[in-house]
């Protein structure tokens, strides 16, 4: 245990040590125990400007990034392609480069082209951390069991299919929509209910100006239904003055699912909602 009244060591006699050690290889705690020291700061001022050996430095993921960046830089590109290249901030190529010489000034047709490829290269990066997030939050729901998918498809019903009013009773399970994912889960949750597809109809509404035969195709391959099960496809009339978003090969508008004689399947739809609702809002 060091004793509390000795004197401090010798600066001028320990340096030399010290130096010695550090290139010999030793880590501080070496040095450190070797000369019986037991003050950070005095060993910080015996090892001042002597860099420590390569087996005592921890990894970091941004060396190979570093060299990169310089030999970019000894080639002449700027900040902005360097940046491009590698996908790291300017504040870091700054830090590592700002030793070597600058490259000779680009033209504004080259500085255009450069921060065209830096914007595609920044949206690409962000397209694929969504990808990522988007499979990892897919993974996180695994198989769903028969109840998980009785409360979802309860809460999808009510949010997305017709509902009677009081100005307008109309007890009739009818479903529409144009994600075809939300009519696959909601045609399981039907038949998981019982619903045979004898007492399925379907109906496609499509403007007229799209594809109209591609859609029925699309919709009778997706719900694999009879085409005695589809009626007559409702086109809406196409004006011209109106910009629409929804074209190309993916629009294939939306369909309508009725059930027949579901009068009584309407009110228990509406009971279980219900109890969702009470059972969200736990005991009083």
């Amino acid at each position: 245990m060091p004793n509390p009244h000795r004197e401090p060591p010798d600066y001028e006699s320990l340096r030399p040590q010290a130096v010695a050690l550090r290139r010999a290889g030793l880590s501080r705690r070496q040095i450190r125990d070797r000369l019986h020291l037991h003050n950070n700061d005095l060993l910080n001022r015996l090892l001042e400007g002597i860099p420590a050996p390569d087996w005592t430095r921890r990894p970091n993921a941004k060396d190979d990034l570093r060299t990169q960046a310089r030999e970019l830089r000894k080639q002449g590109l700027t900040y902005d392609r360097i940046q491009v290249e590698l996908g790291c901030s300017k504040s870091s190529i700054s830090l590592w480069v700002r030793d070597l010489p600058k490259p000779p000034a680009r033209t504004r047709e080259e500085a255009s082209a450069i921060a065209r490829r830096g914007w595609e290269a920044t949206l690409e990066r962000r397209e694929a951390a969504r990808r990522r997030t988007k499979q990892v939050a897919t993974g996180e729901i695994g198989e769903l069991t028969h109840r998980e998918l009785f409360l979802i498809g309860v809460g999808l019903y009510w949010s997305e299919g017709s509902k009677s009013k009081p100005h307008r009773p109309n007890e009739r399970v009818i479903f529409i929509n144009s994600d075809p994912d939300m009519i696959r889960v909601y045609l399981a949750w039907l038949y998981l209910l019982g619903v045979s597809t004898e007492r399925l109809r379907f109906h496609v509404h499509i403007h007229e100006s799209a594809d109209v035969g591609a859609a029925e195709r699309f919709w009778a391959d997706l719900t694999g239904a009879a085409p005695s099960a589809f009626g007559k496809t409702t086109l809406k009339k196409h004006n011209p003055k109106t910009v629409r978003k929804n074209v190309g090969a993916d629009y294939h508008g939306c369909l309508t699912v009725r059930v027949l004689q579901s009068a009584e399947l309407y009110r228990r739809i509406e009971g279980w909602w219900y109890g969702i609702v009470l059972g969200a809002e736990g005991p009083a």
